[in-house]
């Protein structure tokens, strides 16, 4: 869909819709003509709005203006709106015109009050109406009628120049929120590794700045990834380590590494057969690091990012491995593998070890819907964040909620390393029933601890499991995105 900012008069503004948030206290604004506000006054008067939230009333033919239609959007009772909830009202204006007739709304930021800067307003506007827009209709034979909303306008009085820089990095990051979502709704069928090594390859092309590398499953055997190699000699497709270089900036690069499992049966530990189709989710931190770097690349950002991402399948064949074996890591640890449905920090580990010693970068974040322990102990609503350095916590906490991506602090406690103790190995690859998320973290920074190093468990925000919403949300690439954007000093 096709954005903009308009400061022109309302009078002469033509658009199918002018879309009016509006309280149970709201004052209509003094741009709109003597005549239009008490059209409205009058409907509210009638009882046909009242300003409840999530409220709509549609005007037709409304005088004063050349807009054909105005929306009414209802805020609620609230004097002063926080991020959340602008969200929550342009999402919900932007479902109501995606079905409508409307192919051009122009959206009025001055008629309630929120309680984030008017760029914030423009910037979240845009990614969460593009988001609303997002549709999955690929595999239908028969795709559903496209709505027929193009345009989305922002409106101010005020002219101010820092909206379309702000406008233009919402856009982004829901180009790359999307792209993230369409790998992790394809089938497993169509998206295995190799797949997404072709997708890494076309982003190279596409983005003269991004650099992309492939190491097949036989090199990194050969190299000593004995963790990744275990887990994708299970399988009849081949795993590789996607490996893709932004050169924005000089100086060392920060680093983002994605489990991409691009399904996940347990392997020989075999997962229960309910829901089994949901494991194709088990990429999505893969497609988060795809989405990620699509955004730092349309936004053209001045860092140094390398993105790596460990791509295989877990899969129970004669070849796969089996609980009680025992393997080396390329950091030479050795790690005994009691349930091989804990996959996910196999690939990993060697992941991390190998942009260590190759990229020699100043921080690494890993990505991974990790553990089903971390949806029972935050839900769908925050990813887990783990790290070594408070100041790269909190740095992703506040990212994601400025953004509304939220991350919850997990403890990172020598405590908990003790219950990966193995009789016969380093370690062994799960700690037990209790803390599964946290022994899990635990595990990976054994692999990270000379790094500024964070863990995102987003076992719980990748993916809506079940019921007509289901599928990939994209998340955190609004987190991951807003993190670089202020590490690149453009936020």
């Amino acid at each position: 869909m096709e954005y903009a900012i308009s400061h022109s008069a309302l009078p002469k503004l033509k658009a199918d819709c002018l879309v009016l948030p509006l309280g149970s206290a709201s004052t209509l604004p003094e741009a709109l003509p003597d005549e239009t506000r008490a059209s409205v006054q009058a409907f509210i008067k009638a009882g046909d709005f009242s300003g409840k939230q999530g409220q709509v009333s549609w005007l037709h033919n409304p005088p004063g203006v050349a807009a054909r239609r105005l929306l009414l959007v209802g805020c609620g009772d609230k004097t002063e709106l926080d991020g959340q909830a602008w969200q929550r009202l342009v999402t919900g204006a932007t479902r109501q015109l995606l079905a409508s007739p409307v192919k051009q709304a122009v959206l009025m930021l001055n008629t309630v009050k929120v309680a984030r800067e008017l760029g914030w307003r423009v910037r979240e506007g845009a990614r969460v109406a593009e988001e609303a827009c997002y549709r999955f209709d690929d595999y239908r034979s028969k795709p559903a009628q496209a709505a027929t909303l193009r345009k989305l306008t922002f409106w101010h009085a005020q002219r101010d120049a820092a909206l379309r820089q702000a406008l233009k990095q919402g856009r982004a990051v829901a180009v790359g929120t999307a792209l993230a979502r369409d790998l992790g709704n394809m089938p497993p069928n169509d998206c295995y590794p190799e797949y997404l090594a072709e997708r890494a390859k076309a982003l190279g092309k596409e983005y003269d700045k991004l650099t992309v590398k492939i190491v097949t499953q036989a090199q990194a055997e050969k190299m000593g990834m004995g963790a990744f190699h275990a887990v994708a000699k299970g399988s009849t497709r081949e795993g590789c380590l996607i490996v893709m270089e932004y050169k924005g900036a000089a100086g060392k690069p920060v680093s983002l590494v994605g489990k991409g499992i691009t399904f996940d049966t347990g392997g020989i530990s075999l997962k229960p057969g309910a829901n089994m189709d949901e494991m194709k989710y088990d990429m999505g931190g893969a497609a988060s690091v795809f989405g990620t770097v699509k955004t730092v690349c349309e936004l053209g950002l001045p860092i140094h990012l390398v993105a790596v991402v460990a791509a295989a399948e877990n899969m129970p064949d004669g070849g796969a491995t089996r609980p009680g074996d025992i393997v080396k890591t390329l950091s030479g640890q050795t790690v005994e593998i009691l349930n091989t449905d804990a996959e996910g920090r196999l690939v990993l580990c060697d992941a991390l070890t190998y942009v260590q010693q190759k990229y020699k970068p100043h921080t690494v974040i890993d990505i991974a819907t990790l553990t089903g322990a971390c949806v029972v102990a935050l839900g769908s609503h925050a990813q887990a964040v783990y790290a070594n350095d408070d100041v790269l916590r909190e740095s992703l906490l506040e990212a994601g909620q400025d953004t509304g991506d939220r991350g919850w602090p997990m403890p990172l406690w020598e405590d908990y390393q003790s219950q990966l103790d193995s009789p016969f190995a380093d370690m062994q690859n799960i700690g037990g029933p209790k803390g599964g998320s946290i022994t899990a973290a635990c595990f990976l920074h054994r692999f990270a601890r000379d790094v500024n190093w964070a863990h995102l468990d987003i076992a719980g925000t990748a993916w809506i499991s079940g019921g007509k919403d289901k599928g990939a949300t994209g998340r955190p690439v609004p987190m991951l995105t807003r993190y670089l954007i202020n590490l690149a000093g453009k936020g």
